[in-house]
C-alpha cells in the first residue's frame, strides 16, 4: 500500500480568476478538469487542486491558513518573471542564512501566501 501523490486543495469564491492566475502567472498545466474543482500539475508528484467554495467541502475564509512553497533552482528568474507579471503582494528577494533558504514571497487573487525558494545547504 502506497501513496501516488499528494493534493493541496485551496477553496476560492472566484475560482476562474484563480484559475487563470495559476495557469497564466505559474504556467501549472490543467491535469483535471472537475467543473467546479480544476486540478493543476505542479510537477509529476504533486498537485494544486483550485476549488469553488460554493461546492465544495470547506469554505475560503479571509485570513489564510496555508502557505504554498515551491522549490526552484533560479529564483532570481521566478522573480523577475513574477515581476513582469505583476504579482500582487511580491516582496524583495531575501536570504535566510539561519536555515540556508534564498526566496521572495507573492499573493494569490485571493491572498493565499506563496513562497519561491531554494536551499542553500
Amino acid at each position: 500500500m502506497s501513496i501516488e501523490y499528494p493534493i493541496f486543495f485551496f477553496y476560492y469564491e472566484d475560482l476562474e480568476r484563480a484559475l487563470n492566475f495559476y495557469r497564466g502567472v505559474l504556467g501549472l498545466e490543467l491535469a483535471i478538469d472537475q467543473g467546479w474543482c480544476k486540478i493543476l500539475k505542479i510537477n509529476d508528484s504533486a498537485y494544486l487542486g483550485l476549488v469553488d467554495e460554493k461546492k465544495g467541502s470547506l469554505r475560503a475564509v479571509k485570513e489564510k491558513g496555508a502557505l504554498l512553497t515551491l522549490v526552484v533552482e533560479d529564483v532570481d528568474a521566478w522573480h523577475e518573471k513574477l515581476q513582469e507579471k505583476g504579482a500582487p503582494g511580491l516582496t524583495p528577494t531575501f536570504l535566510n542564512a539561519e536555515i540556508g533558504v534564498y526566496g521572495f514571497f507573492f499573493l494569490d487573487p485571493e491572498g493565499y501566501k506563496i513562497e519561491i525558494q531554494k536551499f542553500l545547504k
